[in-house]
């Protein structure tokens, strides 16, 4: 016996992947964390190559 459920659109899976890891729509929180990814160490004396 066949179902007759539809494939789900990828952007109806990209919904529910967001619900399901409980994301949020705050712009500051999302600034907070990009720049606590982003943020490097500064190299030390020694470990950056010259060229």
């Amino acid at each position: 016996m066949k179902t007759t459920d539809t494939p789900k659109s990828q952007v109806d899976k990209f919904r529910e992947a967001a619900r399901e890891l409980e994301t949020d729509d705050s712009e500051e929180r999302f600034d907070r964390l990009v720049k606590d990814v982003a943020k490097a160490p500064k190299p030390k004396d020694g470990d950056a190559e010259k060229k």
